[in-house]
């Protein structure tokens, strides 16, 4: 066979082999820059980053623990059936970067052994306190274990923060969680069926709609315990957040944190947040209601008006001074917790790598009122056989 003159040019050869070697690393190049972990992760794999599903596939008391995305838009939001769980929740800053706003653990046995068990839970059957662990209901005494200064504390020891709830996922922007909880489970009389939807809107909203019925009167009062840092967990902590709260009044609270009855007027306080102010601002006032909290841990009545002629109340507007992050918080309760961190410790360590420091997050808890069943001023939580306890409450996140 007769091999062409070209070929037979060594300069071919050279101008060839140089040829495939440019191409060939520029491919390369590519490749490295689309896995390059010093650039910005792409927004639809965030959470894939972020969090492994296989760090959360076990089985406990004989059910599947599992972990769950959801996504709608530029809202992500990861969680898991063990207590009901926001393990994460990612939306963008004013630069467009995609953060993390809720702090939480990156594997389930980092869940099982903190010595915070509330992380992002949903809490049962009754969130906040209940004084003494001990309430009548249609003339009988009932008691729960107590598990806080002597008082029960979100449904008392093993609430349902440390249940496997079954957990159906319809499309990728719902989950729904559902716990049958048995008559005397911790004390509380009743079949409780319970089912809370997790659902992320388009108008970046975290949806939250819990429904219960029960076979016997019992008490209830469902909420979520997300720990939020706007500015990104491990940022620092959350003092120079800018709060307001659309609540004229709060519950004050003894050494033991139970409200004394009293509904008293925030004006005048470093309890008023009806216009913007740091949460950190007067925090280390001298007073004793702030003592007792060792900060802000106490119930604001929210007020009635609605906001914008929507169904639920404008209960908060938060604000990370860094990120830009604005967090607005609606609901059908009529009272709402802030929290401000005081009980953080440096003893657990987040999916990103850092402590759970003193005041490195906050909560805002849609609520009935604390020790509601002892405060016959308070709103009831009671349900009835025949009835059906129904709430919504909503997280909305915007930045500028």
């Amino acid at each position: 066979m007769k091999i062409p003159p070209i070929i037979k040019n060594k300069g071919y050869w050279v101008i060839l082999c140089l040829g495939v070697f440019i191409f060939g690393s520029c491919k390369e190049k590519n490749k490295n820059e689309s896995v390059d972990v010093n650039k910005e992760t792409p927004k639809n794999t965030v959470m894939e980053k972020a969090l492994k599903k296989a760090a959360f596939d076990t089985i406990i008391n004989g059910k599947s623990v599992q972990l769950y995305f959801l996504k709608n838009g530029d809202l992500q939001m990861a969680m898991t059936n063990h207590g009901g769980r926001i393990v994460g929740l990612w939306t963008p800053d004013k630069n467009g970067k995609m953060t993390d706003v809720v702090v939480g653990m990156d594997n389930i046995k980092a869940y099982i052994q903190s010595t915070e068990p509330y992380f992002g839970a949903t809490i049962g059957r009754v969130g906040n306190r209940i004084a003494k662990g001990k309430f009548t209901l249609d003339g009988k005494e009932y008691s729960i274990p107590t598990n806080n200064n002597g008082n029960a504390l979100h449904g008392g020891y093993k609430g349902f923060q440390d249940v496997v709830w079954d957990a159906e996922q319809p499309n990728e922007h719902t989950l729904v969680l559902q716990y049958a909880s048995p008559d005397m489970e911790k004390g509380f009389p009743g079949n409780l069926n319970t089912t809370v939807t997790y659902s992320l809107t388009k108008d970046s909203t975290v949806r939250m709609e819990y429904e219960a019925t029960s076979d016997k009167a019992t008490i209830v009062n469902l909420t979520n315990h997300a720990f939020f840092n706007l500015n990104g967990e491990g940022s620092g902590d959350i003092l120079g957040h800018s709060l307001q709260l659309y609540a004229n009044e709060y519950t004050p609270v003894d050494e033991g944190l139970i409200p004394t009855g009293e509904l008293v007027e925030v004006k005048g306080t470093p309890f008023d947040f009806t216009s913007p102010h740091k949460i950190g601002e007067r925090i280390e006032f001298n007073n004793e209601q702030l003592e007792n909290g060792k900060g802000y841990d106490h119930n604001y009545v929210l007020n009635v008006t609605k906001d914008s002629g929507l169904k639920l109340k404008h209960a908060a507007t938060v604000k990370g001074d860094k990120s830009g992050i604005v967090m607005d918080v609606y609901t059908e309760e009529p009272g709402l917790q802030f929290y401000s961190g005081n009980f953080m410790e440096s003893k657990n360590t987040f999916k990103s790598g850092a402590k759970d420091h003193f005041r490195t997050a906050f909560c805002l808890e849609t609520q009935h009122f604390p020790d509601a069943p002892n405060q016959p001023n308070f709103p009831s939580i009671q349900l009835n056989p025949g009835e059906t306890y129904k709430t919504v409450s909503e997280y909305k996140f915007e930045s500028w």
